[in-house]
């Protein structure tokens, strides 16, 4: 049987789809089983069917920058979004076009960078931007409960805006954050008070703007920063004399990866392959080539390099396991489908590269941004 690895090495653009109106794609969500969601730039959430790309709906109400989109895991009816205009919304999936089914809000100063659902789907979980020049808070949300008021927050453990928050895939009580302060937390909810629930925290050496899961039982903490820099943590070690780095790179462009001696422009994110036991680090370069590395204690290596897709920055991407594709958006406004062994219609590929010159947007694929909100009003559906 063909191996996972050998068939990211064989992928290549199988469907491509673009907005009618150019835009930056930023995050991208998908269940096991459904719809693909895509979020762009301009407030809007797209629902594409998973093997097609074809449109399937889309969702309007935010009105601030979106900052992440996670289906709910036990149920096939709701999409949540957070966004800096200060709330976390779901939709129902049911009703592409309507909007949001239940609106989950805090202080009025709090715009949000970040945010995650747990595995339970009984805890949401929103980052803030810094307030006041000097706070930053862990805002959380019973789902289940209809008046969308905070649980509570946390914030004394971050200084800076947050800029991930990661939820375990399998201990619902597990809370990873990254900020731009430079540290990355671990958290045991179950502990109940800040204080009590921090369970760790790790230095990134620079602006914290990724932090992912990984290993084999999801003990490891990939994070990558906004100098292009990566660290990789095994949390394990925690209450062990051995070190918790298992590799660290200040700046993974510095390493020679690709096969004609260049190097990669940017960081893209990572995501544990659990079929494979492979952590996959995704890069780029700014002519929108990608190039595909596996991670691990001996550094980074190259799997397969991308090309013949985005024009611009990808900004996003995820690994559909079931249907085994890999999904891409970027500054270029296109989503693209990759499959093994898979060529784009000839006509498909030509109308999309004629777009090419219709965009020429530029900008770091983790561009700190502030975006301030009206303080006396609050757009709810």
């Amino acid at each position: 049987m063909e191996s996972l690895v050998e068939k990211l090495r064989g992928l290549s653009v199988a469907r491509r789809s673009r907005p009618k109106t150019p835009t930056y794609l930023l995050h991208a969500a998908l269940r096991p089983s459904g719809p693909l969601a895509a979020s762009c730039s301009g407030f809007v959430i797209h629902l594409h069917d998973r093997h097609t790309l074809d449109p399937l709906g889309q969702y309007r109400g935010h009105t601030g920058p979106l900052c992440g989109l996670c289906f709910a895991h036990g149920s096939t009816q709701l999409l949540y979004s957070a966004s800096a205009d200060g709330t976390v919304r779901a939709w129902d999936l049911r009703s592409p076009g309507t909007g949001a089914a239940q609106l989950f809000s805090s202080d009025a100063s709090h715009c949000f960078c970040s945010f995650d659902l747990n595995c339970s789907d009984t805890l949401l979980c929103a980052g803030t931007e810094q307030v006041n020049d000097e706070d930053s808070f862990l805002v959380f949300w019973d789902p289940r409960k209809p008046d969308g008021r905070p649980l509570g927050v946390y914030s004394e453990s971050h200084s800076d805006d947050i800029t991930q928050v990661c939820f375990h895939p399998r201990d619902k009580d597990r809370l990873a954050s990254g900020s731009t302060d430079g540290l990355v937390n671990v958290f045991d909810l179950s502990r109940g008070a800040e204080e009590e629930a921090l369970l760790l925290t790790c230095n990134s050496d620079s602006s914290a703007s990724s932090v992912c899961w990984s290993g084999p039982d999801y003990s490891q903490l990939l994070c990558l920063n906004h100098d292009q820099g990566l660290q990789l943590w095994d949390t394990v070690q925690l209450d062990t004399d051995q070190p918790l780095t298992i590799f660290s790179s200040s700046d993974a462009r510095s390493l020679t990866l690709l096969p004609d001696g260049g190097s990669l422009d940017y960081l893209v994110g990572g995501r544990w392959l659990e079929a494979a036991e492979k952590l996959l680090v995704v890069g780029g370069a700014n002519s929108g080539d990608l190039h595909l590395m596996e991670c691990d204690s001996g550094g980074l290596r190259l799997l397969r390099s991308l090309t013949g897709g985005h024009t611009s920055t990808v900004r996003c991407f995820l690994w559909d396991a079931a249907g085994e594709a890999l999904v891409t958006g970027g500054e270029d406004a296109q989503l693209l489908l990759w499959k093994p062994g898979r060529k784009p219609p000839a006509a498909e590929k030509e109308e999309s590269m004629k777009s090419e010159s219709a965009l020429k947007l530029k900008s770091r694929p983790h561009k700190k941004h502030r975006y301030h909100r009206e303080k006396t009003g609050r757009n709810k559906d």
